[in-house]
């Protein structure tokens, strides 16, 4: 049976999502998590809720799925533990380093890929299981087949979200938060940008970036039958009865097998939604019709939050089944006993019986007493009894030994069993760049290829794969030069679109090429299949000095620190492997499967130039990624030539330009502003967040 996975931004949505039929909860503790605005838990709290979960066989699992930093490393590290010592039954990770640390200190503690980890295939699950990742949260985009053939081969458990809200950009891919406010969504503090209103084209289109919430309540049959192990709903930061009557409407689906009923979707509607639900990545239609935005709360939610309320917080609905023993007999003390199903008995001695003078006792008094666990967690399924005959216990006697026997088993399932702990993996090894950093170009359009650009000599050539291979002989003039020629894959390829991706790099790799940048760790199993040479790109959210040493160790030629990294933070990072940054260009703020002009316009059109404009007046270009997926650019351009000194103080191997939009004549320009031929600086630049940083 599908596991059902609920949020629990607080104490009391713990206890919500528990007695409304959450099979497991996950929650926030400390500030590493994707929810930090949601009210998470103190130490004292988390124990709380962990020992509650615990008693009503309910799992926990930690959200630790941010971005760290070095200095960061250790108090996440520290959060983790405690986490495990408590009982908690999984961490949910997205940072590699965090991984790579967190198997070597607690190896017993299992972690789940959170979908922060942008695992879209099946090749990035087996790059999960491969770093000792035992379940993997897939890519909110993917279709019913797409998982079906991902979880019908996977060497670890598959979860997918079922219920909440949908990010527009591809989950761990997103930084227009951050750009925009210096609020990172991959540390947690996402301000939410694609719910604001932007035009398109000159045309208002209100919220051209606002997805409606995914609703796949109808959908669990096919889920489960497709080999997913667990579904979870989204909803960390809504309230407590949010939690609760969206945990009972999926819970008795799954329970019972059937399609909720009418009433049951209007309450969900209720409960919370943006003009509707949408199915449309599940049944593969991305159309308009997927898009909404929250109107003013209905006045009847009141009412069901209120009804939702009373029921979870007036009961015991969660109640573990128990198993009772007693053993009566003449002239000793009576001996009673509880038992779970998850192997905690407890014992204790009774009175010694005396001889009954009128009222004997029967087993059906005996079972009459013990069955009585109304107001506990738990549930009596059965009572053994041995007992002599002629025989007489005191009602009073029994009932407070069933008391003791609850509260005695309560305490052993509160308690977590003692883990395997081990040391902290060793420090990277910090490898010095020799000589100045190299100098890269990346290509974004043909018509960029010119004899001009390539006069610049570049050290290296980041061209995307399918311009690659179809416009190779424009290429030569650099390669002529000594540039290194590197493809750059897409970052989102699904297991429908790798036929198509491996053909290309192995003919990119018989026309010489010998290497692939690339922002999955999913992805290196394509690149190697085509016998190509590995470097890091920025979807790979290097944040720390272990993530380094994660790629190191995978045999990585080079990676791309996080542009929301400062400057003083690169530089202070160990680097194992050569280490390069971005440093001139518009950055991807989101890439998305959606096609913001085919949904605004009605049809295709986005080879064509378009900007998104937000209410200061800024423009967004929006250009075409591999799969129609569109990629939505900062407004400025990130600029560092007059910041050489900063640069070279930060131990890198290379520095990049990424250029995108630009004609011709103006890389040539930037091109030569770096190689220190012009003063040129370009209108409506930015530092970027490598000064100010991120929240």
């Amino acid at each position: 049976m599908l596991e059902l996975l609920s949020p629990a931004g607080s104490p009391e949505a713990v206890v919500a999502a528990v007695q409304s039929g959450a099979d497991a909860v996950y929650m926030g503790l400390g500030v590493h998590n994707a929810r930090r605005s949601a009210k998470n838990f103190t130490d004292a709290e988390f124990e709380t809720a962990v020992r509650y979960c615990r008693v009503r066989g309910c799992k926990v699992y930690v959200t630790l799925n941010t971005l760290v930093g070095d200095r960061e490393l250790a108090e996440a590290v520290r959060l983790a533990a405690r986490a495990s010592e408590i009982g908690a039954d999984a961490v949910l990770v997205q940072d590699l380093g965090l991984a790579r640390t967190l198997r070597g200190v607690l190896p017993e503690l299992p972690l789940h890929a959170s979908t922060q980890m942008s695992i879209h295939n099946l090749a990035g699950v087996e790059a999960a299981a491969e770093m000792g990742l035992t379940r993997a949260v897939l890519a909110r985009e993917l279709s019913l087949e797409q998982i079906a053939f991902i979880a019908a081969r996977s060497p670890i458990g598959i979860e997918v979200f079922v219920h909440g809200a949908l990010c527009f950009c591809h989950s761990g891919q997103c930084y227009m938060s951050a750009f925009i406010g210096r609020r990172s969504g991959s540390r947690g503090a996402c301000a939410q940008p694609c719910r604001l209103d932007y035009s398109l084209g000159g045309r208002a289109d209100d919220h051209p970036l606002s997805l409606k919430d995914s609703c796949l309540v109808s959908c669990l049959g096919a889920l489960e039958k497709a080999g997913v192990a667990c579904v979870k709903i989204e909803g960390r930061m809504k309230r407590p009865e949010y939690s609760a009557i969206v945990t009972g409407i999926y819970s008795r689906a799954i329970r019972e097998g059937l399609e909720p009923t009418e009433a049951e979707m209007e309450q969900l509607e209720l409960a919370f939604s943006r003009q509707g639900f949408t199915d449309g990545y599940l049944t593969g239609n991305k159309d308009a019709g997927m898009f909404g935005v929250r109107g003013e709360p209905d006045r009847d939610a009141n009412k069901l939050y209120a009804a939702a309320r009373r029921a979870y917080g007036g009961a015991e609905l969660r109640r573990v089944p128990v198993k009772f023993f007693a053993l009566i007999r003449a002239d000793r003390p009576a001996k009673f006993a509880v038992e779970d199903g998850d192997g905690h008995k407890v014992v204790r001695d009774g009175p010694v019986p005396q001889r009954a003078a009128s009222q004997v006792l029967t087993r059906q008094a005996v079972h009459d007493q013990f069955y009585k666990t109304g107001g506990t967690p738990y549930l009596c399924s059965e009572v053994e009894t041995v007992l002599d005959e002629g025989l007489f216990l005191p009602v009073s006697s029994m009932n407070e030994l069933r008391r003791i026997l609850l509260e005695d088993l309560t305490n052993a399932r509160k308690t977590a069993p003692a883990g395997k702990t081990g040391a902290l993996p060793r420090a990277p090894q910090d490898v010095k760049a020799l000589g100045g950093p190299k100098l890269i170009f990346q290509i974004g359009s043909a018509d960029q290829l010119t004899e001009k650009l390539a006069a610049a000599e570049p050290d290296c050539l980041y061209v995307p794969l399918a311009m690659l291979v179809e416009n190779h002989r424009a290429v030569l003039p650099f390669v002529e030069r000594g540039a290194l020629l590197v493809a750059v894959l897409p970052r989102v390829v699904t297991d429908t679109e790798a036929p198509e991706l491996l053909r290309q790099l192995r003919r990119a790799k018989d026309m010489g090429v010998d290497e692939a940048l690339l922002g999955n760790m999913g992805h290196i199993k394509y690149a190697r299949l085509a016998r190509l040479n590995v470097r890091g790109d920025f979807g790979l959210n290097i944040y720390n000095s272990e993530a380094l040493q994660v790629l190191s160790a995978a045999g990585f030629l080079s990676a791309t620190a996080s542009f929301e990294l400062r400057l003083s933070q690169i530089r202070d990072m160990k680097k194992p492997l050569n280490t390069e940054i971005i440093a001139y260009g518009r950055l991807p703020l989101m890439v998305s499967d959606q096609c913001i002009i085919k949904n605004s316009a009605g049809r295709c059109g986005c080879r064509n130039p378009v900007s998104l404009s937000d209410r200061t007046g800024r423009l967004f270009p929006v250009v075409r990624e591999a799969g129609c997926r569109n990629v939505i650019l900062n407004a400025h351009r990130l600029f560092l030539a007059d910041r050489k000194k900063d640069l070279a103080r930060c131990g890198l191997w290379g520095i990049r330009l990424l250029f995108t939009n630009e004609g011709p004549e103006e890389c040539i320009r930037v091109a030569d502003s770096y190689r220190g031929g012009t003063g040129y600086v370009p209108n409506g630049l930015t530092r970027g967040l490598y000064y100010r940083g991120v929240e």
